[in-house]
């Protein structure tokens, strides 16, 4: 099982800051079922398109045995480049476990060539890549590790240029500050 590796180039001579890949297309998000990235990835790659899935060394769950496997960046999503004709479109759609591309009013937005090449150079890497919680001021957070587990609270802030969080939990109609690892906080919806 190999992974697209094609290396992508920004060329700011082609309108639009185009791709020179396989094809000159647009880069674009399909959203997966769950746990059908791979599935996802290998369809579209058999279709003859530039598919690519970031991925990131982690260690398994099993209570048997601990070993490092290689799992999605961003679970429930696989990125492919492709000119978007209708065609095209309909057979990215009817690959088995793709939700839908990703897009605004019904229609798929390409993402920012920019971005896959940042991801392509991450996913190339042999240091410690996690990925973060995109935290807003006000979001609903709960600490999902450590002695606090479990503690419900809204997120103010990060400080300084550290990897703390500040988060407000209101108790008695008052507030308490907690600084917390980022990485052991999940945004609640």
């Amino acid at each position: 099982m190999t992974q697209s590796r094609h290396l992508t180039e920004v060329t700011p001579d082609r309108p639009g800051g185009a791709v020179r890949g396989a094809e000159a297309g647009d880069w674009y998000a399909v959203h997966t079922r769950s746990r059908f990235e791979n599935k996802v990835y290998q369809q579209l790659s058999g279709k003859d398109l530039e598919a690519f899935l970031p991925r990131m060394a982690v260690m398994s769950r099993r209570r048997d045995r601990r070993r490092i496997i290689m799992a999605p960046l961003f679970p429930g999503y696989v990125f492919v480049n492709a000119v978007l004709s209708p065609e095209t479109h309909l057979a990215i759609l009817r690959a088995k476990g793709v939700v839908k591309l990703v897009g605004s009013d019904g229609r798929p937005v390409p993402v920012k060539p920019e971005e896959i090449s940042n991801l392509m150079i991450l996913d190339g890497t042999d240091r410690d890549v996690r990925p973060q919680v995109f935290l807003n001021k006000g979001d609903r957070v709960m600490i999902v590790d450590g002695p606090l587990t479990g503690l419900v609270g809204i997120y103010r802030h990060r400080k300084n240029q550290a990897e703390r969080v500040v988060v407000s939990v209101e108790f008695l109609k008052r507030s308490v500050f907690v600084e917390i690892e980022d990485w052991a906080l999940e945004k609640l919806s």
